[in-house]
């Protein structure tokens, strides 16, 4: 906007305000053939201060795309950290993610953020035609009279064709409408606080596509709302142009206003142009003074009144022009025309400068301020954001430090205390082993040993057995079941109260023993669940001896048999072995024909044949009486031998005692010798099962002690199994804190890498100076 004018073949603004009005119209007259060049009137966008704002904007935008990332990935790391974990605090969380809120509200803030200019001025100064000279074309209505009865705002749209919108509507209009909409003829017409934006296309207006945005106002003096105006439309201006009319002066209307304006904000940047100015060209003579009086009254409404500038930036805030006089120029000179063309007032060149060095103060303010109000804010807070964060970034780097320093600790600690437990748990299990294996040897020789002098005392055991006696075969079935049962319990009974005090004691002190030194590898907080493994008092050992079926193939003899009789003297001098062996061997009664024809059997022994006639039919009738025909055998060789008398005399005492043996053969002799039988062979099962029997009470005390020591071994295991866990839990979590560690770090520089470029956006856009 700035350069339609070639510099280099007209004079700066500053040296033609030093110039008198003579000077001024010379130097025009000079140069105005050098004016009617189509290159001195190119648009020289490169010279736009307004550029400053555009790269400014596009810079901030691209550092807060990186905050944003930065704040979100943060926040994302953040959340995942457990908050019992006391790394963060739960507060920190909440906080990164209204940073994330907050990040995210600046974002669409800069995104909408533009250059916004507002005109102010009393009716029919000239505010519109002042925008529309701006703009090089007529845009907004203007005019005789209150022309602009609401706000409108001129901003550059994406659309070739230009459109409008309303505050009511989203929908676009056509942009003749405005005529109808803003004009303050129309019957029909919005609001004085309404806004209409019009959207024209940005590639026309040099202006409008450095995202300028110039709002139009109605006249001060003929609405009672400006404090709603200040209010709507006034709080987010960077700059403010107060429009007043040259040929008057500058009124209350005015300064209060200004005054509202600046109780709101502080030190507003504010313009004033002294429209129509061509008018003094009709009296030149009062020209100077006319000028010096209003630029007095100004000079004290902005120094003294206003205090937002000095009295050196004055001269830089107020302008002397003709909006009307510049607009028809540049019309001209979009038709290919030279901007003089036409009747023109004395000093047109003056007032073309000075509007010319209005707009490039104007603009160098409102980059300059623009850049400062809309962004300075946002890279403070942004800069308050990344400190904050970065400072939260380095007490998570700290506390993960911290963390880990102890879960290592804590970890070697149990890895020491898991090893030793297990070391000593291999030596425990050695020596209770080596100790039950002791135990179980001499409890085995103890129940042999006591076991051995009981079926010693058997008979005593069997004596002592008192039930009625009877051969018949059902009693004695019932005689024999009862004196099992008797010999069983009585057994039981002698080796309980031998042994059971003596093993259980053994077997309690040895689990004592035990418990006492797995106590000492488990930690004081498991040390209580050993009183669920306590001894057993009522342990005890059960000597299993089922007579029943040991003593099932016991066959008692209950047929009188004479003492002196062939086969008992046999038994009593041969062994029943030995006798029954013998008896396999006596030859059965045969014919004499296969008798053997031994020589010396013959010379002592041959008897005749009527004889071992008889013995054979005696041996036929009674083959079972082997005593008898032993007998009669004996008989036949003594009778040969000594003689009938000895032998009848013999017979006789032989007879009268086997009369008394067989006269005393009662149930109770009977009975006596069913036990000694019983007891014999009972004792000879008794001896096989010696062995078996205290190998199974050994493997009982072997089983309680075992299963004790397996007891105790699983509650090891257990605290093992648990130290494991807790082994993995801290490996994990250490794990854990690595990763975090690595990525607070990884935050924590990426914190002062967008610090850095915050401070290089403050450097280069907001600490400038034109």
């Amino acid at each position: 906007m700035a350069g339609y004018l070639n510099r280099s073949h007209l004079l700066s603004p500053v040296e033609s305000k030093s110039l008198s009005l003579d000077d001024k119209s010379d130097s025009f007259l000079a140069t105005r053939t050098e004016m009617t060049t189509s290159v001195c009137w190119l648009p020289d966008v490169g010279d736009s201060p307004l550029k400053i704002f555009v790269l400014a904007k596009k810079k901030i935008n691209d550092v807060f795309v990186g905050i944003q990332s930065y704040v979100e990935e943060s926040n994302k790391f953040l959340s995942s950290i457990k908050v019992e974990s006391n790394i963060v605090s739960e507060q920190l969380v909440k906080e990164t993610s209204n940073f994330r809120e907050r990040i995210t509200g600046i974002r669409d803030v800069l995104t909408r953020d533009h250059m916004k200019v507002v005109f102010f001025g009393r009716t029919s100064n000239g505010k519109s035609t002042v925008i529309n000279a701006l703009l090089q074309d007529k845009i907004l209505p203007s005019g005789l009279g209150h022309t602009t009865n609401c706000f409108l705002q001129v901003e550059g749209g994406d659309t070739p064709e230009p459109y409008l919108l309303t505050e009511d509507s989203n929908d676009p209009q056509n942009v003749q409408s405005v005529a109808q909409l803003a004009h303050a003829l129309n019957s029909e017409k919005l609001g004085d606080s309404s806004l209409v934006r019009i959207l024209w296309p940005k590639e026309k207006y040099p202006l409008l596509r450095d995202d300028v945005v110039l709002v139009d106002s109605p006249g001060i003096d003929v609405s009672p709302n400006l404090d709603e105006w200040i209010d709507k439309h006034c709080l987010n201006a960077d700059v403010f142009v107060l429009v007043a009319n040259a040929e008057s002066t500058l009124m209350l209307t005015e300064k209060n206003f200004f005054h509202k304006v600046s109780e709101r904000l502080s030190k507003p940047n504010i313009f004033i142009l002294n429209n129509r100015w061509d008018a003094s060209a009709f009296e030149p003579e009062f020209l100077e003074r006319v000028r010096k009086q209003h630029l007095d009254r100004t000079i004290a409404f902005l120094v003294d009144e206003l205090h937002v500038c000095t009295r050196l930036e004055v001269e830089d805030r107020v302008f002397f022009v003709s909006a009307r006089e510049m607009l028809q120029a540049r019309l001209k000179i979009k038709q290919g025309l030279a901007p003089h063309t036409g009747a023109l007032a004395d000093g047109f060149q003056n007032r073309y400068f000075e509007f010319q060095d209005f707009e490039r103060k104007f603009e160098e303010c409102l980059s300059k301020s623009a850049v400062k109000t809309k962004f300075e804010q946002h890279t403070q807070q942004g800069k308050a954001i990344i400190k904050a964060l970065q400072h939260i970034m380095e007490l998570t780097f700290e506390n993960s430090h911290k963390k880990k320093k102890e879960k290592m600790e804590l970890r070697k600690e149990h890895k020491e205390r898991l090893e030793f437990t297990q070391q000593q748990l291999r030596l425990l299990t050695d020596e209770v082993k080596h100790h039950i294996g002791h135990l179980v040897h001499k409890v085995e020789q103890q129940v042999a040993k006591a076991l051995n002098e009981e079926i010693h005392r058997l008979n005593v055991l069997v004596n002592e057995f008192e039930r009625p006696f009877h051969p018949d075969n059902l009693v004695l079935s019932v005689y024999k079941k009862e004196l099992h049962t008797h010999v069983e319990e009585g057994l039981g009974s002698n080796l309980r109260s031998r042994l059971s005090n003596t093993v259980a004691m053994n077997v309690e002190s040895s689990q004592k023993e035990m418990i006492a030194r797995m106590s000492s590898l488990l930690p004081q907080e498991h040390r209580q669940q050993m009183t669920n493994i306590m001894p057993r008092h009522n342990f005890e050992v059960l000597y299993r001896i089922n007579c029943d079926s040991l003593c099932s193939d016991f066959q008692e003899d209950l047929e009188f048999q004479f003492s002196l009789g062939l086969v008992s003297l046999m038994k009593r001098f041969l062994g029943p072995r030995n006798t029954k062996r013998a008896k396999e061997t006596i030859p059965r009664p045969i014919g004499i024909a296969h008798q053997s024809p031994n020589a010396e059997v013959k010379q002592f022994f041959q008897p005749s044949s009527d004889y071992l006639s008889i013995v054979q039919q005696i041996a036929l009738v009674s083959p079972t009486s082997q005593t008898a025909v032993g007998t009669l055998a004996v008989g036949g060789f003594l009778v040969r031998t000594v003689g009938w008398k000895v032998i009848i005399l013999t017979a006789g005492i032989y007879g009268l005692l086997y009369a008394y043996e067989w006269l005393t053969w009662t149930n109770k002799a009977k009975e006596r010798a069913f036990k000694k039988q019983y007891v014999n062979h009972t004792t000879r099962k008794l001896k096989l099962i010696v062995d078996l029997t205290s190998a199974n009470c050994s493997h009982q005390v072997q089983q309680e002690l075992s299963s004790t020591f397996a007891r105790l071994c699983q509650l090891i295991d257990e605290v093992v199994s648990e130290m494991q866990g807790v082994i993995r839990r801290l490996d994990t979590e250490v794990e854990n804190l690595d990763e975090c560690l690595a990525m607070s770090r990884i935050l924590r520089n990426k914190a002062g890498y967008l610090m850095s470029e915050l401070e290089t956006f403050s450097q280069q856009y907001l600490q400038y100076d034109q």
